[in-house]
């Protein structure tokens, strides 16, 4: 195909002295010049006999690879010779997991375009700022989805052509497939290996998102370390989850690596509740299921009750692993989780054991093609046994999109996810803290800040601050204290209407669910919040 590159993400990585160094000296890690990571997928699945194997799975129909391939192949078309989609450009996607959301990544990435997926959750004014920083020249939304993303693009003031799928409009997707012969093909954009193929969005302490981007390479790479080394999925899986395939722990789980093993992925039509995921375990016959925590736990007594079926391993990540968590699943389902550590920026999970290895209390041991050390503030790694910063490299790294914060994250060379971790003598990693002001809640990235800015804004509030309180359900809570302004009672009826506020403003996922009044914050001589200070307040008084 011959194209235009367009160069925007390009011109905007970070200076090569601020990427990370990338491990890539393993015989599976040995990648060519040049790389398509979807045409590579789909290559690697004809190669192994796969092609009328079954890969995307729904109540409404089932796609063997071949038959994906070939939706995927006129999907390409058609955002080439309608869209004049060319490599480089971006793409919003917006949608639950389905098939055709899974249908709508691939085609985006064989053409050599930039993904850029969001949480179906996100608020117009959350979306403002992704299409500010992403400027895309395409939106795929889901119809059910549309009202959130329309009030965007409004306020963004820029022209961005929107087309809805799971629509039976005229200028909807299948609609526009419907239009397309069915043996029309665009062949996949081969650039190079290097080449951006997606922006994750990722929060960070201030609020304001960060896109991390990952290359064609990056993410092949990444199907070559965890899926290979501690997965060890087989093109006899069928999995099931319910992480976001906006989150890089769904697009892994639930895309990617199932491709890569030539197993088969189902999606639900409605998102999964505890007794719907373990219902629907039993039903498709699943064997790999991915959650958070905090679902896991939820899950349990339907589990006990309903069984578990052919379910062999489940996969958590997303939040750190209570190990009461882990016993009460593996007594409801008899199954061992198998636990990992991962990051947005790191694409996927770095610090994983399999079942055989696990030891209690500890996330896992360093993924093979990882490197992973604890280091004080200088950067020295600390003795065995020590508290310290989690530093990581491997085949994946930081790259965010032109942002300050490149280089807190990766210095020399060496990745920072923020988390406070210690190692022992046998090389299992024990998670202690986040090393900011991140509160993850059920899997959920919150910042303090960002719930804090919403907060503000209601016209009862003077001043608030917002941290997380350790909860055994959710990992961790998100807890507002608030100042109110004269004229205003503090109360249950007043806590709710707050919580309704940001509701609304945000993600309804980042609300306070504990709001504590009180007359005072505590803060610097200069006026600075003392969150440390909400933090001691929050562990002495739950």
């Amino acid at each position: 195909m011959t194209a235009t590159t367009d160069t925007f993400v390009r011109d905007r990585l970070p200076p090569s002295e601020h990427l990370p160094t990338l491990l890539l000296d393993r015989p599976e890690q040995q990648w060519p010049a040049q790389l398509n990571l979807v045409d590579w997928l789909f290559a690697r699945a004809r190669a192994q006999g796969h092609t009328d194997r079954p890969l995307l799975r729904s109540d409404e129909r089932t796609l063997s690879y071949a038959e994906a391939q070939a939706e995927v192949q006129r999907m390409s078309h058609w955002l080439v010779h309608t869209h004049r989609l060319q490599p480089g450009h971006r793409v919003l996607l917006r949608g639950g997991n389905s098939v055709a959301m899974a249908l709508c990544w691939l085609a985006v990435v064989r053409c050599g375009a930039i993904t850029v997926a969001t949480m179906p959750l996100l608020r117009a004014k959350e979306l403002l700022t992704i299409l500010d920083k992403a400027q895309p020249q395409l939106a795929l939304c889901d119809a059910r989805l549309t009202e959130e993303l329309d009030l965007a693009i409004a306020q963004h003031g820029q022209a961005l052509p929107r087309v809805a799928f799971h629509s039976s409009a005229d200028d909807g997707l299948e609609a526009a497939l419907a239009r397309t012969p069915a043996d029309a093909d665009t062949p996949a954009h081969v650039g190079d290996a290097t080449d951006i193929a997606m922006m994750a969005f990722t929060s960070g302490t201030t609020g304001a998102p960060k896109a991390a981007l990952h290359s064609h390479r990056d993410i092949a790479a990444a199907c070559e370390a965890w899926p290979r080394h501690v997965l060890r999925a087989s093109p006899h899986d069928v999995v099931v989850g319910s992480p976001p395939l906006a989150f890089t722990f769904g697009l892994g789980g639930l895309l990617v690596f199932p491709m890569w093993a030539g197993a088969s992925v189902y999606f639900p039509s409605a998102p999964y509740t505890p007794e719907s995921l373990v219902r629907t375990i039993g039903r498709v016959g699943a064997t790999i299921c991915y959650t958070a925590p905090t679902f896991y736990r939820q899950m349990a007594p339907f589990a006990r009750e309903l069984g578990v079926g052919q379910l062999r391993t489940t996969v958590s990540a997303g939040e750190g692993l209570p190990d009461a968590t882990r016993q009460l699943w593996k007594e409801a389902s008899g199954i061992e989780m198998l636990d990992g550590i991962g990051a947005t920026e790191m694409f996927h999970i770095f610090i994983s054991s399999p079942p055989e290895s696990v030891k209690r209390g500890a996330i896992g041991q360093v993924v093979p093609g990882y490197e992973a050390r604890i280091v004080g503030d200088n950067g020295q790694e600390l003795p065995r046994g020590t508290v310290g910063r989690l530093a990581v490299r491997g085949p994946t790294g930081c790259k965010y999109l032109a942002d300050e914060r490149q280089t807190r994250y990766v210095q020399n060379g060496w990745n920072f996810p923020g988390d406070a971790f210690l190692q022992d003598e046998d090389g299992y990693f024990f998670y202690q803290a986040r090393t900011d002001d991140m509160i993850i809640t059920a899997g959920y990235n919150v910042a303090g800040p960002e719930v804090e800015a919403s907060l503000l804004l209601h016209p009862a509030v003077a001043e608030c601050g917002v941290v997380g309180r350790p909860d055994e359900e959710r990992g961790m809570v998100v807890v507002a204290y608030v100042v109110l302004k004269p004229g205003h009672t503090p109360g249950a009826a007043t806590a709710q209407a707050l919580q309704d506020h940001v509701k609304h403003d945000l993600a309804p996922y980042k609300y306070p669910r504990d709001v504590r009044f009180v007359a005072q914050l505590p803060r610097t001589e200069t006026g600075k919040l003392q969150r440390f200070a909400l933090r001691q307040m929050v562990q002495t008084t739950p």
